[in-house]
């Protein structure tokens, strides 16, 4: 391999394990000598001697969401170019999910581990803190995390919702939620604020996870048809606010007018709906990307800012 590209072995190794230390001309060569010859370096080999196998392991509930799939895409491009690769877990929504996959990858000897939400079964965590390694959770927030975090508080996001929605005056609410972990500490949170505000009477569409546009039109049903209709309804998606937007809009309902909605996520279809939705603003690329720097900071054995919280913000759009 180094004799076709011309280089020498010792190069070939610095191209395979930290392509950002060899020239961009040289690198280029050894990369067309590779797709000559269909090479396939044993990096399991180079892992035992350099106690690095090059991999870092990124465990996400679902892909079919974009919220995370942006998250991922972000992490993994970034890791790329610092000649690391990211191997991809689906968790779903059960922590047993998660075990049985944190167990089979740490038997591949990932240098690191990207996680999605910082609640996790104690086995999971015993084995992650006696693995050693760098562990980055996101999306979620908490103070004590198992290594590093990125994230946000979905208690705060949940308050806020309800205080911006009660400052513009609305007093019935309606909600429709998927029942995942993250989903449930909004609704409790917004729950809590309106209770506050002595407002108790919340009519609620619990859904199972993961939430898609059938499912939402089928909780919107269920709230129109239960009696006296909200004003305005929180939705724990941008996705299961589209479908109260299309159910509102069957039955000749003016929105905002007649029946408001917000959603959470502030995915790329959120401002071309009809109306734009309001929804909750969160900075995916900044997460993935963040949580690559933290990983390759400890790789690398250099100090950096362990718990960062990303925040989020209201976005106000013609739904409300």
């Amino acid at each position: 391999m180094a004799k076709l590209a011309g280089v020498s072995p010792i190069t070939v190794s610095r191209a395979l394990n930290r392509p950002e230390m060899v020239k961009p001309q040289k690198l280029e060569a050894i990369q067309a000598a590779i797709r000559r010859t269909g090479y396939v370096p044993n990096l399991l080999a180079g892992g035992l001697a350099s106690k690095k196998s090059r991999l870092v392991a990124a465990m996400v509930p679902i892909i079919s969401n974009s919220m995370f799939a942006e998250v991922i895409e972000k992490f993994t491009d970034r890791l790329d170019t610092a000649g690391y690769k990211v191997m991809l877990g689906l968790s779903g929504f059960r922590a047993e999910n998660e075990d049985g996959l944190i167990a089979a990858v740490l038997s591949r000897q990932p240098d690191a581990i990207f996680l999605t939400g910082v609640n996790h079964s104690r086995t999971t965590r015993s084995r992650l803190l006696a693995a050693r390694i760098p562990v980055v959770e996101t999306w979620d927030y908490t103070p004590t995390p198992i290594d590093m975090l990125v994230g946000f508080s979905h208690e705060k996001v949940g308050r806020t919702v309800a205080e911006y929605l009660h400052d513009k005056g609305y007093r019935r609410f309606g909600m429709i939620s998927t029942e995942d972990e993250r989903a449930n500490i909004r609704k409790s949170a917004f729950l809590a604020t309106l209770a506050e505000r002595d407002i108790t009477d919340v009519r609620i569409a619990t859904i199972t996870s993961p939430g898609n546009f059938k499912k939402g039109r089928a909780g919107i049903i269920e709230i129109l048809d239960a009696g006296e209709l909200p004003e305005v309804v929180f939705c724990s998606s941008d996705v299961l606010a589209h479908s109260v937007l299309t159910e509102a809009q069957t039955r000749g309902m003016s929105v905002p007018a007649d029946l408001a909605v917000i959603g959470f996520g502030d995915l790329e279809f959120a401002p071309y709906t009809f109306p734009a939705l309001s929804t909750v603003h969160i900075d995916r690329s900044a997460i993935g990307l963040r949580a690559a720097e933290m990983v390759l900071a400890r790789i690398e054995e250099r100090e950096i800012e362990k718990i960062v919280d990303i925040g989020f913000s209201v976005i106000g759009r013609g739904s409300t």
